[in-house]
């Protein structure tokens, strides 16, 4: 079917929990997260990685991330082995349709951690946008911590003839699958481009990567941490290239969905294509429910940001420095202290600094 779309009025982050400067930069069906969005394309509930055994005195946490294929399932294994060799709680990894039916577990209390994209919290923070959350916020769901940014990838057949996203005005575009993050992302895009009719095809992105290399779609939407492992599958057997979002268009869509930040696949990423690929990301963030005990929170995160060169999945990003960067929501008091005692060792160690100087320049004197 051909959608016609009306310009709508974007909403601007602000307010609720004061949002901070974006930093963007962002590993394989990672839209599985964006859609939901990250769309998982593996079954609900499928638990694949090794149960949770706490420690005596410690606590079974579950962490819903994403589709198998995606990023984060596997940063989700990070995570448990990370938690249950530094602290006494055991982590049960569940694999979901990501950032969506994330935030609403974490909304009915279903886990206590959970894997969601920066711009889905906001929307299920805030019961606006998706139809999930219209007029009924979460309002007890919190952040923990920024992880790593989400790339947006727009994926098209070499010689479509496709190049920017004014292009796709009239063409066949699956944008992920129907009420994901994903979808909500693509038809931002599209909005911020003036691309007012198009047709719309709604899968999660394994099925897309094939519409594209059978020529069913002439282009696919899809969010995650690159390398996407679907697009690196196709770009192993097939011709691709990607479709920028440059110039006005950019800069548009930055004035209009405030949650997303300039980025850039880097050329060779995916074989094929060996220039950079100017793009836009969102955020890959962990979050919890104002529920769970503040000390539990406190000890998960300083498991991760104290051990962040444990981590395999988007290692070059996970960093202590950039882990409040683009937080859409209220942190967790765990997470909040954790933090604050960082900023304090920070300020120890220089106020140390200035009292040896002082004493050397007193000696010197």
């Amino acid at each position: 079917m051909v959608r016609h779309i009306k310009r709508r009025k974007f909403i601007a982050l602000g307010g609720a929990a004061g949002i901070v400067g974006f930093a963007g930069c962002i590993g394989e069906d990672a839209e599985d997260e964006a859609n939901g969005d990250d769309n998982g394309d593996d079954e609900n509930g499928e638990d694949d990685l090794e149960e949770a055994q706490p420690e005596e005195g410690g606590e079974t946490l579950s962490l819903h991330a994403g589709g198998t294929e995606g990023t984060y399932y596997p940063l989700a294994g990070d995570m448990k082995s990370i938690v249950e060799d530094q602290t006494p709680h055991g982590i049960q990894v569940q694999s979901t349709g990501a950032s969506v039916e994330n935030a609403a577990s974490l909304g009915r209390e279903e886990a206590e951690l959970a894997l969601v994209q920066n711009d889905i919290t906001y929307f299920a923070y805030n019961g606006v946008e998706l139809d999930e959350f219209e007029g009924e916020p979460l309002e007890n769901i919190r952040g923990i911590a920024s992880l790593y940014p989400e790339t947006i990838h727009i994926v098209t057949q070499e010689d479509s003839g496709i190049e920017t996203v004014e292009d796709l005005e009239g063409a066949s575009i699956n944008t992920g699958d129907a009420g994901s993050g994903t979808q909500v992302n693509a038809l931002q895009i599209l909005e911020s481009a003036g691309v007012e009719e198009f047709d719309e095809q709604n899968t999660d992105f394994g099925t897309a990567a094939d519409q594209i290399g059978d020529g069913d779609v002439d282009a696919a939407i899809t969010v995650g941490g690159y390398p996407l492992g679907a697009i690196e599958d196709l770009s192993a057997t097939q011709d691709i290239s990607f479709v920028e979002i440059t110039d006005e268009a950019r800069d548009n869509l930055l004035d209009d969905a405030e949650w997303l930040a300039e980025d850039e696949i880097p050329g060779g990423t995916y074989d094929g294509v060996d220039d950079d690929v100017e793009t836009v990301s969102v955020q890959a963030m962990l979050a919890t429910h104002e529920g769970v005990d503040a000390e539990i929170v406190e000890e998960v995160t300083a498991a991760m940001f104290d051990n962040v060169d444990d981590f395999t999945t988007q290692a070059d990003f996970i960093d202590l420095e950039t882990a409040q960067e683009a937080m859409p929501i209220d942190l967790h008091e765990g997470a909040a202290a954790y933090f604050d005692e960082q900023d304090v060792d920070e300020e120890d160690a220089e106020d140390d600094a200035e009292d040896e100087n002082g004493e050397d320049d007193e000696e010197d004197e």
